[in-house]
């Protein structure tokens, strides 16, 4: 970029910054407008792509704290100056740069070589191109602006079993060009949680490091179980005798032998029984598995059954179980 642009393009106004932005500020406000006008996400749209050259110009002056003092001195003690055609040495470019002790003393024709003399300030050859080192020093990034950018990531889905996902395991999944990748699924992933496989996604541009691949799990309901952090959840029925009398009855888990559960006498329906250490397993920890007590009411009852029951109904506390709820719903 020619030394005139320091004069012509107002790099604050480009980023939409005031003079005084912090470095963080800075930074945050060119990560925000370069992700906007990046070429992977405008394919085929000229005008994101001049503009993303355009704050990469920019930032990568007002980024480097050397090239910014210069821009600020230049921009301040040559506003309005031009080039001049050659002859007029008066008022012109040349007489600008005579502030910084390069002047010839008067005026003069400004040849190539002149310009060279001039250039040579910054650290710029003539046709040199602006990147993110000295000025007119080019850098890795896209076309010369901004430094190295970050390939594009690709993303994927998968849907894997209840047990996979508890338990992990590495799975094979077909890329977007048709080729197999191996991804490994942690012990205890959760629906909807996405897995990155870094570096694996597309090549950068301009010589940066490659994307990501992104893959979204899906995980299919168990019929039994249900996840609660690391915690398995079950429901487990009882009769009515069991909850009432008590007894011990059998709990599965999940992928392994069932174990042998005390229901007190008098157990509630909805009463949480925890088993330690039979949840699920990870690096982090192992959870439990819950086993919630529901009672299970008989859809027919016949006979001496019946009778019975009866009977017991007859000599059972007259105690109304909804009592309570009723004073608290008035109260």
């Amino acid at each position: 970029m020619a030394s005139q642009d320091w004069f012509d393009k107002d790099f604050y106004s480009v980023l939409g910054v005031s003079k005084d932005v912090s470095d963080a500020d800075l930074k945050k406000t060119y990560r925000k407008l370069a992700r906007k006008y990046h070429p992977d996400s405008n394919q085929g749209d000229a005008a994101a792509e001049a503009k993303f050259k355009e704050v990469s110009e920019a930032y990568a002056v007002l980024s480097d704290a050397e090239q910014r003092a210069e821009y600020d001195q230049i921009r301040a003690m040559g506003s309005g100056a031009r080039f001049t055609a050659s002859g007029q040495g008066a008022g012109g470019f040349e007489d600008v740069f005579s502030m910084f002790g390069h002047g010839r003393g008067g005026p003069r024709t400004q040849s190539t070589e002149d310009f060279d003399d001039i250039f040579s300030m910054f650290n710029q050859q003539q046709g040199g191109r602006f990147g993110s080192g000295r000025f007119g020093q080019t850098s890795g990034g896209f076309r010369g602006f901004g430094g190295p950018t970050k390939g594009s990531d690709v993303t994927a889905r998968t849907t894997i079993d209840f047990v996979t996902a508890t338990k992990g395991e590495t799975i094979t999944l077909a890329g977007e060009d048709g080729k197999p990748f191996k991804v490994k699924i942690p012990a205890g992933v959760k629906d909807g949680q996405k897995i990155r496989l870094r570096g694996r996604g597309r090549p950068s541009l301009d010589g940066g490091e490659n994307g990501d691949i992104v893959v979204t799990v899906a995980v299919r309901p168990h019929p039994v179980f249900t996840r609660e952090g690391l915690n398995l959840r079950v429901t487990v029925p009882v009769t009515f005798t069991e909850a009432v009398l008590g007894a011990t009855i059998e709990v599965p888990t999940l992928g392994g032998d069932p174990v042998k559960l005390r229901v007190a006498p008098g157990t509630p329906s909805g009463r949480v029984l925890r088993v330690k250490g039979r949840g699920v397993a990870t690096a982090k920890g192992t959870g439990d598995l819950l086993a919630e007590v529901q009672i299970a009411v008989p859809a027919h009852l016949e006979g001496e059954a019946r009778e019975a029951l009866e009977r017991f109904h007859e000599l059972e506390p007259k105690e109304n179980p909804r009592a309570d709820l009723m004073q608290k719903a008035r109260g």
